[in-house]
């Protein structure tokens, strides 16, 4: 367990709201997004669903003072790896989205890398092991 910095939890609170947004929009409004950035319809929906227990995660991490480091390694990777596959999926032919679709990935993409950078470097200003 480490004491999070106040850093680290508004970064947390700020990715629990952007992928709160992301979930609620990708979920319920997949068919729109589709419509508007030819983008896969099921893709939206399950990046929603996905995003949900994400969201779960990250909310619960950021109310607490005293969070496992683990876990906060693991949102990390999570939105590192979330930044490269966006990237990868647009360098693809899995999906051909038009220009709205690419700006779409791509803005969530550097927001992601953003929110993995400031959680890193927030995890680093708490402080170390604390008795559990």
């Amino acid at each position: 367990m480490i004491q999070s910095s106040p850093f680290l939890r508004r970064v947390l609170l700020a990715d629990t709201i952007f992928s709160g947004a992301g979930a609620v929009s990708f979920t319920l409004g997949a068919g729109i997004l589709a419509n508007l950035t030819e983008l896969p319809e099921t893709l939206s929906r399950e990046t929603g669903l996905v995003l949900i227990l994400y969201t779960a995660l990250v909310g619960w991490l950021a109310m607490r003072s005293a969070m496992p480091r683990a876990w906060i390694a693991f949102v990390i990777v999570i939105n590192g790896a979330w930044t490269i596959a966006s990237i990868a999926l647009l360098l693809s032919d899995a999906i051909h989205p038009n220009l709205l679709g690419e700006i779409v990935v791509v803005l969530q993409a550097a927001a992601t890398g953003v929110l993995a950078e400031l959680q890193y470097l927030g995890l680093r200003r708490s402080h170390g092991a604390i008795a559990a």
